[in-house]
């Protein structure tokens, strides 16, 4: 197979133009720079140390380098994959530091092995399955445990990382003890981070507001008045080590990783498409997750978390001009770079800082202007997406992932159970049939229902199909037949098959004729084999409404006078 199918991001640096190297070494010390105080801060969300977040880079980045189609999209911790991480293991690792980072690398593992398996199986089409109001309020619910979880940091006292309402708690337990010092640095911090790049859109807010708070807590001395710093990061690259893990865990896992892995590739495919959309080009969902899956297994081997693709550093790689996924590589080498020559310094970086950074990544989660959106196009979906929201905030990140999930069922449940339908007519001067609901002065052929339902017909809603099209011909003036649209029932099952069947009987007892019109192949396939409706041609089956209608006024004709109503 060809090597630019199965290895994209290597068949680009191996047809590498000249012109890219300049605007690509830009954009991934750029990048680096932005993923640094980042991978930093989403570690601490999970309760590691800060090199486990630059670890989570170095691999990962070199591997969807290689095997990723997307030329902007950075990959790397994520504040909502970071979240779930936090939920799944930080309760099973009981505080101990080397049980929690085993059992994060085995999560890592396990996500990348179901994305692989997930694109094998070509199940990329999972990251349209979420609705944009689920997924908006599933990240808004993240956004707002984030943040709750993460004013400690900024006030000065401890709390556990994971939970909104936990957050909360501990915030209204320890708002008299608040430590003046830290809240200072970290407000100002997030002052920096918030305005700084409004007046230069180019400036990495989160490495300048990380840097002026180090130098500021350096030059005044501000660990001596309590202030906590990060503390000391070790020296040079991660050993690669593959997790021990048994069946009993992998068991009790699975059901968290499956969640990640949804979230994780859902969020990476929404940043991959919107930027190559922006760039003229396709991005392959089922390939992205196989590129993604080995990602995260680079990320688990190498001591670090699930990863995702990065919004914010992919918008960065973008806005500096970045042209290939050499971007990537360079910026995993300066990740490298830094942690061989430069973890001292890395250690000198106040916590509140990095809380600062947290509550930039949990608000930069939620969006308002979606919700605004939302209420004004569609009531039910707003709902949707609060009611989303409200599960992750009081069931917990995890559990709301599959909230979110099975509101996305029931809603699809709910469009296929009760879909919407139609009697049609004529108005003079407008082509075709038109609903008799919109247009109450339509025409109709006497005795003739013309009747369009707009869903497969279903063992879900065959009882309301039938209740429905009796319904319309009982309301109808002396009905002598019905013609259904079928155009819309692209699908049958044995269930419909045989309401369709009772539908005609008993039609055929009230003297009524059925008969269908523009019948999709497979729910035609399904007719044929079973053969209940009888032989398949007119007056039973028309290829369209016209030819419906035209049978139905020779019909007529035969029986009484042509019917006045011309049929435009």
């Amino acid at each position: 197979m060809p090597l630019s199918r199965w290895l994209p991001g290597l068949h680009s640096l191996l047809h590498y133009r000249r012109a890219w190297l300049r605007p690509d070494i830009l954009a991934g010390v750029s990048v680096a720079a932005v993923q640094i105080p980042t991978a930093i801060a989403y570690a601490q969300v999970i309760g590691f140390p800060a090199q486990v977040g630059l670890y989570a880079c170095i691999l990962p980045m070199l591997i969807y380098a290689l095997l990723g189609s997307s030329r902007q999209l950075m990959v790397g911790p994520d504040a909502a994959t970071a979240a779930m991480v936090a939920a799944a293991i930080t309760p099973l690792a009981a505080g101990d530091p080397q049980r929690l980072l085993q059992l994060s690398m085995i999560v890592a593992v396990m996500v990348g092995l179901l994305s692989i398996a997930g694109g094998i199986a070509r199940a990329g089409f999972v990251a349209s399955f979420l609705s944009r109001p689920t997924l908006v309020g599933y990240l808004n619910g993240i956004g707002l445990s984030l943040i709750a979880g993460q004013l400690g940091k900024l006030l000065g006292y401890h709390t556990e990382t994971s939970g909104f309402l936990v957050g909360l708690l501990a915030l209204l337990r320890n708002l008299g003890a608040t430590h003046l010092p830290t809240l200072a640095l970290g407000v100002a911090t997030l002052l920096l981070m918030i305005f700084l790049p409004r007046r230069f859109p180019k400036v990495p807010g989160a490495l300048v507001g990380v840097l002026f708070a180090t130098l500021a807590s350096l030059l005044l001395g501000l660990e001596h008045y309590g202030v906590a710093l990060l503390g000391e990061v070790p020296q040079g690259l991660p050993e690669l080590a593959w997790p021990r893990t048994s069946v009993q865990e992998i068991g009790n896992l699975f059901r968290d990783a499956l969640g990640i892995t949804i979230v994780s590739f859902c969020s990476a495919m929404l940043t991959a498409r919107s930027f190559a959309a922006r760039h003229g080009y396709a991005v392959d969902a089922n390939h992205e997750m196989i590129a993604l899956g080995v990602a995260n297994i680079g990320a688990g081997v190498s001591q670090g978390f699930v990863i995702s693709g990065a919004d914010s550093r992919t918008a960065v790689n973008d806005m500096v001009g970045g042209q290939s996924q050499m971007v990537g590589v360079v910026a995993a080498l300066v990740i490298g770079i830094a942690l061989m020559l430069f973890s001292r310094p890395l250690g000198w970086i106040p916590v509140p800082a990095l809380g600062a950074v947290l509550l930039m990544a949990g608000w930069g989660l939620i969006d308002f202007a979606a919700l605004k959106g939302f209420w004004r196009l569609s009531r039910f979906e707003f709902g949707l997406c609060l009611l989303t929201t409200v599960g992750v905030l009081s069931v917990g990140v995890l559990p709301g992932i599959f909230v979110a999930i099975t509101l996305a069922l029931l809603r699809l449940l709910y469009l296929t159970y009760r879909p919407s339908d139609a009697v049609l007519g004529w108005v003079h001067g407008i082509d075709g049939q038109v609903e008799l609901s919109r247009y109450p002065q339509a025409h109709t052929l006497p005795g003739l229902v013309i009747y369009r339902f707009d869903a497969p017909l279903l063992f879900f809603n065959a009882d309301y199909f039938k209740e429905r099209l009796l319904q319309v011909t009982s309301e109808a003036k002396a009905p002598r037949a019905v013609l259904l649209n079928a155009e819309g029932m692209l699908n049958l099952d044995v269930t419909g098959m045989s309401t369709l069947r009772e539908v005609q009987e008993t039609l055929a007892a009230q003297n009524v004729h059925l008969a269908l019109a523009r019948v999709p192949e497979l729910t035609l396939g399904m007719m044929r084999r079973s053969g209940q409706l009888g032989e398949l041609k007119p007056p039973l089956l028309f290829s369209s409404v016209r030819a419906g209608v035209n049978a139905y006024r020779h019909w007529y004709k035969r029986q009484h006078e042509t019917p006045a109503v011309k049929v435009s």
